[in-house]
């Protein structure tokens, strides 16, 4: 009989270690994906008036190249135990792509879009490995809350970040902030790099052959998750809503500002709320993730980000659109941070990284390739308020599937 499994014992400085590059990398999404660079390159680097498409188009070909890549790469890191080397790798392109945005000029739309898809592609590709980690350092039912913990200090670390540059951006000096952001993201990195372990196998080296053998699992993946009917059910309806949650994530800054005409102050207030109420909503339903099932969780959190949309829609003014703002920091934090809970829930320990590859790779990047896309069309064509009800839809397509799926890990 095999000698049973020894219980993985919480350790909070490995937590606080684990959580800090949540930190790291969300200064990189509330200034790159969000907040500064949507708003710089749609309205500055770009001249002609297509800014949407054009971002819709930067966004999409960096969601389409961390998709088409991350399956293999985590299945690299399940065979070499190296998913650190693929981390801090992801991490760099990340780094200087946001210090690179420092030097771009109006009309440079070609290597604007470029750096961006270096950068988020570096951002994107880097949580996988992050993601994977979950796993090896919190016990199953405290998933929950360590995916809160995590997510919290990420929004943390989006008010420091606004809070450091808040000054730059009121004074029209964008390219600085650009710089600040690259040096945090390096800086809360590293902790996760000296103090979070990872199972090694010194045997283990990337060659020639692993890599294309990798590319070649990612139909084995797909085969092995159609054995866990809730995972893949799960991962179908996380394909349609986190298409939706990264759209929003995109296009809300360029929104409030080219539909509801909010100026930079009122745009950092905005962020600033968002993220202090995100902080409290991941850990609150991180909690309640573990009370009562991530699956139940996520369903409410799916309900509230239809009323998001609703209220985006019918929104005239700063005053009513502040209040969607403050509901979306509820449902930011907590759909993602529980998604994330569930997937390794889900997710059989022997398949971690291959799995998390895919949930992250395809699934979280692959879907974000069609909703930057539609909503720039659809805005570029009809305008922003119309392109906002394809949001909605594919939240409710994404309800209806979470219906299917069961939280166990079970095979058939």
């Amino acid at each position: 009989m095999a000698a049973p499994t020894p219980r993985l014992t919480l350790k909070k400085s490995v937590v606080a270690a684990w959580a800090s590059f949540d930190f790291a990398n969300s200064s990189f999404a509330i200034i790159m994906v969000t907040f500064v660079y949507p708003l710089y390159f749609g309205n500055v680097i770009v001249t002609d008036g297509n800014g949407d498409l054009y971002w819709g188009l930067a966004m999409s070909s960096s969601m389409l190249l961390v998709a088409l890549l991350a399956p293999a790469l985590g299945a690299i890191a399940d065979s070499t135990r190296s998913k650190k080397k693929f981390l801090a790798t992801f991490t760099l392109f990340a780094v200087l792509g946001t210090a690179g945005a420092a030097f771009l000029e109006p009309g440079m739309v070609l290597a604007g879009g470029l750096l961006f898809v270096l950068a988020n592609a570096g951002f994107e590709g880097g949580i996988v490995f992050y993601d994977a980690f979950l796993p090896e350092i919190a016990p199953k039912e405290k998933f929950g809350r360590i995916s809160g913990i995590g997510f919290a200090t990420g929004y943390v670390g989006s008010l420091v970040i606004i809070l450091l540059t808040k000054d730059l951006l009121l004074s029209d000096q964008i390219p600085a902030a650009f710089l600040i952001t690259s040096g945090v993201f390096a800086l809360f990195a590293i902790p996760l790099f000296l103090f979070v372990p990872e199972k090694k196998d010194p045997r283990a080296v990337v060659t020639k052959n692993l890599i294309s053998s990798s590319f070649r699992r990612i139909l084995t993946t797909v085969k092995n998750i159609r054995r866990y009917p809730s995972l893949a059910w799960f991962l179908l309806a996380f394909f349609l809503y986190n298409d939706a949650i990264l759209t929003v994530i995109g296009f809300s800054g360029r929104y409030a500002q080219n539909t509801l005409k909010f100026e930079t102050g009122d745009l950092i207030v905005l962020m600033m709320m968002v993220q202090a109420i995100a902080i409290v909503g991941s850990l609150v339903f991180g909690f309640i993730a573990d009370r009562i099932g991530a699956k139940r969780t996520i369903v409410i959190t799916l309900f509230i980000w239809i009323a998001v949309i609703v209220g985006a829609y019918f929104s005239t003014d700063t005053a009513s659109f502040y209040i969607v703002a403050a509901i979306t920091g509820v449902a930011l934090g907590s759909s993602q941070a529980t998604s994330r809970s569930l997937m390794a829930k889900l997710t059989p320990p022997e398949h971690t990284a291959e799995f998390f590859g895919f949930y992250d790779g395809f699934c979280g990047k692959a879907s974000a390739v069609i909703g930057p896309l539609l909503f720039g069309f659809l805005s570029t064509s009809f305008g922003q308020r119309p392109a906002i009800v394809s949001l909605g839809l594919l939240f409710i397509l994404g309800l209806l599937f979470m219906r299917k799926v069961e939280p166990q890990a079970t095979p058939r």
